[in-house]
């Protein structure tokens, strides 16, 4: 069964990818709000969400954040990374530059050694308050699930205009200073089939993320509940094989 995140601040979780996580959710605690509808989301569907944005306070955030980090510390424990992920895309918060800065000098007062991470879609990044935003977290996780803007569709349901010609090219702007996400996976969906790990969807990914260069790729696939049931998880041993060739590129790679 999918499920919301029901705090602003939750966690911390072991994360794969990350190390021992202290989530933000920027988004409701009681609703999903994303300019993607992935067919995977362990936070299920959007539903009619997208026109009623309530986001959490930026004051509400610094609060919970500070204090959760002072107890963490205090109990030996404190995070190896802080990250923004939650009940949707946290970069659609209109405060979001500003909820960054907040959180580096928080992290700065109470935990030094831990790292700030988003995980994003990478939607908004057309936005220049998002873009310095991005640059200033020590991980730019950016989502490319495919190459081709028929398999974005159908995986990621991106609301509005997308192009995944229009992402790379603003992904290239980084310079280097962002992480590749992409889930792998197969199955149906409405009747349509599912796989971004055929030999023409890898090379193509390949190909694009030889252009965006950049400083890190994570390939993972499903390990939560998803909303459509008819989706199939990646094996790790073909993740692997998926992984050589990013390394054959040059770029360090990680595998989840």
């Amino acid at each position: 069964m999918t499920a919301l995140f029901g705090d602003i601040i939750f966690g911390p979780l072991r994360s794969r990818r990350l190390g021992l996580s202290l989530g933000v959710n920027l988004l409701p605690v009681d609703s999903k709000i994303c300019s993607f509808d992935c067919i995977y989301c362990e936070c299920g569907w959007n539903g009619d969400n997208l026109g009623r944005r309530r986001f959490n306070a930026r004051e509400d955030v610094y609060a919970m954040l500070d204090q959760t980090l002072q107890q963490m510390v205090d109990g030996g424990t404190p995070p190896d990374v802080i990250t923004f992920a939650g009940n949707g895309e946290p970069t659609l918060h209109p405060d979001f530059e500003s909820i960054i800065d907040d959180t580096i000098a928080l992290r700065d007062k109470h935990c030094p050694n831990a790292k700030v991470s988003v995980l994003s879609n990478a939607t908004q990044i057309h936005r220049e308050d998002v873009c310095r935003a991005l640059l200033r977290v020590d991980n730019n996780i950016l989502k490319l699930d495919s190459a081709f803007d028929a398999t974005v569709q159908l995986v990621n349901k991106p609301q509005g205009n997308y192009t995944v010609e229009r992402q790379v090219e603003l992904m290239k702007k980084f310079n280097g200073e962002l992480i590749v996400q992409t889930m792998f996976l197969r199955g149906e969906y409405l009747g349509q089939k599912v796989d971004n790990t055929t030999p023409e969807e890898v090379e193509a990914w390949l190909k694009l993320i030889a252009e965006i260069k950049p400083k890190q790729v994570m390939v993972y696939s499903l390990d939560r509940d998803t909303p459509c049931k008819s989706l199939v998880k990646v094996e790790k041993d073909e993740l692997r094989k998926i992984a050589d060739r990013v390394e054959a590129l040059g770029i360090a790679v990680s595998v989840a």
